[in-house]
């Protein structure tokens, strides 16, 4: 077993917050694609695990339908809500943003959330309109006022989506979540989130190790595994906290919760990280959001 007492790293936000830097997830598996009101109670049992591993960084949105599992989860689990970074998103509610949280904290039971995110620019009419993008951030805005959110950033946007919102902005995002692995690297993206002071967020962190494999990083990340006695996945969220970039992550089973939490007892160097974005960067490959993203879209 991992050591659970080795503590997940924090980033500090442009708004003074600090987020861990490892999460666990409560969609892509626990995704409900039926009645949102069916209770989904291996989902709370796998989050109360989690949280019980000491994953306090908990991450969530409206569009999984598993809100009220991860509430259920917080409030069974004894932790203070003091001592849980939870977040939440908002799609397809984006209309009417103070409700959307409203409810969204009705169904987490909760006062307030730390972190609220955009779940993505893809909305809007015209699809995407500077105008829409400024309209939501301000409702946005609204929300960190009223105290119903902590810190507020964005999912999924690319640097056309975060110049529209930065431009009539009076609080910056704090985080854009995204899909970030070796076979995404992002890197335009990524310079423009530094130079505008925006943290980086990953979901699918492990993709090159699960859905990518095989490909030109299986040789590297085994090499690696073997250098630090742990499992490819693991050199993939290091690879993400290494470069200063939040990782969130899921699984319903212990024994792996448990061995994530081994990336936090050994850093990658600058050259391992230079090895894997080398190798990364022969293979392109994207695992959601296909639909908006072109297939040969590097972004």
């Amino acid at each position: 077993m991992a050591n659970i007492h080795t503590p997940i790293p924090n980033l500090k936000l442009n708004d003074g917050n600090s987020i861990p830097m490892l999460g666990y997830g409560t969609g892509t598996a626990w995704y409900k694609t039926g009645d949102e009101s069916q209770l989904d109670q291996a989902c709370v049992d796998a989050t109360k695990l989690a949280i019980g591993l000491g994953y306090y960084h908990l991450d969530g949105a409206e569009v999984y339908k598993t809100e009220p599992e991860l509430g259920m989860a917080i409030k069974d689990s004894g932790v203070e809500r003091s001592k849980l970074f939870v977040t939440t998103k908002v799609l397809p509610s984006i209309a009417d943003i103070p409700a959307a949280l409203k409810t969204s904290l009705k169904k987490l039971q909760l006062e307030y959330v730390d972190l609220y995110l955009i779940h993505a620019p893809f909305f809007g009419s015209p699809e995407e309109s500077p105008e829409a993008l400024q309209q939501a951030w301000k409702a946005m805005e609204d929300m960190k006022e009223a105290g119903l959110t902590r810190s507020i950033g964005v999912s999924n946007f690319l640097p056309q989506h975060l110049e529209a919102i930065i431009k009539t902005a009076r609080i910056p995002p704090a985080i854009n979540q995204i899909e970030f692995h070796a076979y995404l690297q992002h890197r335009d993206l990524l310079t423009y989130h530094k130079e505008k002071g925006i943290a980086t967020q990953a979901y699918g962190p492990l993709t090159p190790a699960t859905k990518a494999a095989p490909g030109p990083l299986d040789n590297v990340l085994a090499g690696l595994s073997k250098k630090y006695a742990v499992s490819a996945g693991e050199i993939c969220l290091r690879y993400c906290i290494d470069q200063d970039i939040v990782a969130i992550t899921t699984s319903s089973k212990e024994q792996r919760l448990s061995d994530y939490l081994r990336a936090m007892t050994f850093k990658l160097t600058p050259r391992e990280v230079n090895d894997l974005n080398e190798a990364g960067s022969q293979k392109h490959f994207r695992g959601f959001w296909n639909h908006k993203f072109a297939a040969d879209d590097r972004r």
